[in-house]
């Protein structure tokens, strides 16, 4: 039983996070112990219940689930003086010794607070957690707290909000409709002198018309503003992960940046190094389809390689496909000759194909950091992809974060982004002291 266990567990490993993983068992204890359903009573037996004894049980339970939220938020507020103390090691250069470290060992970087407990009474008050009796804070309930907290931390701080496209800013493979509402809190973000950024894997390499059709919503939305050139020219589009740098003009359309003018770090990689890379992913590649037996095709690119699926393939097969190759550039990276460049990547599951993209967006993300200026700290990205096998996860260690699984919460957390940039955060309700 323990090895079954043990192998289910790493082949799950991929599918969690374990931060959340953590609040999620610690929250499990008052939901178990507290979050008890009510009597149960047969029909016939509620007519013959006293008229007083409803209204009674009503207040009970009302009583509960009160003393129950109380309970929850006094866990996130002992998780936030966690990642409080995290931090504080972090500056000293101490962060293996933390806490937080020891409980959760593959915790990251936090470049914020996070004020976990008043993200919670929001999140509460929205989606009423603590009455729930059936079903315990869940995977999603604690990864939209943390969004939260985020927003609400670097609400005074953010100078940079970066996003990744498809399934954050539009649904997967489509492009920015002209009514899509994201377009309008990225008008006034712009407005408010904050950069934003689209970092996304798509690589048309240097065809900017190509890029200008996928934002082509955004962009006429752009036209009709009363944006200045100065605030326009503070939207950029990085392509391919890290290797393709544009920037709008004051007639709302993109323009290629030379990378020689920003990508110094880039330019170690000689052509032959990133041809070689792209060999040993493209076999691996082809050897995953044959395995397998995968109605797909492999697409070479100049700096990507990936697998174009001709009918829809399950989570699972493309999961295989990432991880495998991951494993394989690891290996090769790691036996390469010191003349012989170690290629950064990102080999991710796309939803509905795999690519393995030469750099990631970590170095994207830095890129513009370095090119304009802005800290870990000043910076947000958003995207959907922090699991393992995503391309979205690498920025974790660069700068803030936001979790979304749809443009819908992109825009819910624009929302309580600008909310707090305005000084006028939606306030949620405070629990009522009571004897537990």
């Amino acid at each position: 039983m323990t090895s079954v266990y043990r192998i289910n567990y790493h082949l799950r490993a991929h599918k969690r996070d374990p931060l959340i993983e953590f609040i999620k068992s610690m929250l499990l204890t008052p939901f178990v112990l507290h979050a008890t359903p009510t009597t149960a009573y047969s029909q016939s037996e509620l007519p013959q219940l006293p008229d007083p004894a409803l209204p009674l049980n009503l207040r009970r339970n009302s009583d509960a689930m009160r003393a129950n939220e109380l309970r929850y938020a006094e866990i996130m507020a002992d998780v936030e003086a966690l990642i409080t103390e995290h931090i504080e090691m972090q500056e000293k250069g101490l962060e293996k010794y933390s806490r937080l470290r020891r409980l959760v060992p593959t915790v990251g970087t936090f470049f914020t607070p996070l004020p976990l407990r008043e993200a919670f009474l929001y999140a509460n008050a929205k989606y009423a957690i603590s009455s729930r009796k059936y079903v315990p804070p869940s995977f999603n309930d604690i990864r939209r707290i943390l969004n939260t907290a985020q927003a609400r931390s670097s609400g005074s701080l953010v100078r940079l909000i970066t996003f990744d496209g498809d399934m954050t800013l539009y649904p997967d493979g489509q492009t920015f409709e002209e009514d899509n509402q994201i377009a309008q809190q990225l008008i006034h973000l712009l407005r408010r002198d904050i950069t934003v950024a689209v970092v996304t894997a798509a690589g048309y390499t240097t065809d900017v018309a190509k890029y200008e059709a996928r934002l082509s919503g955004l962009l006429q939305c752009f036209a009709r503003s009363d944006l200045t050139p100065t605030q326009l020219g503070r939207f950029y589009v990085m392509g391919g992960e890290c290797n393709y740098l544009f920037q709008c003009t004051p007639e709302s359309r993109l323009v290629y940046i030379p990378e020689q003018t920003y990508q110094s770090r880039l330019l170690d990689w000689t052509e032959a190094d990133i041809q070689r890379f792209l060999d040993v992913a493209e076999l691996n590649l082809k050897q995953c389809i044959a395995d397998m037996k995968l109605q797909a095709q492999v697409l070479r690119k100049p700096k990507a390689v990936g697998i174009i699926p001709s009918v829809p393939l399950s989570r699972e097969q493309l999961d295989e496909c990432a991880l495998s190759t991951q494993q394989c550039l690891l290996q090769y990276n790691k036996a390469s000759s010191p003349d012989q460049g170690k290629i950064p990547f990102c080999a991710f599951n796309g939803g509905s194909d795999v690519w393995v993209d030469v750099g990631n967006k970590l170095i994207g993300v830095q890129v513009l950091q370095n090119h304009l200026g802005f800290s870990p700290r000043e910076t947000i990205h958003v995207g959907d992809q922090f699991l393992s096998t995503g391309n979205d996860i690498a920025t974790r260690t660069t700068c803030c974060t936001c979790w979304i699984i749809n443009p819908q919460e992109t825009q819910e957390i624009l929302t309580e982004l600008i909310e707090e940039l305005e000084g006028k955060p939606t306030t949620a309700s405070t629990p009522t002291e009571t004897t537990l």
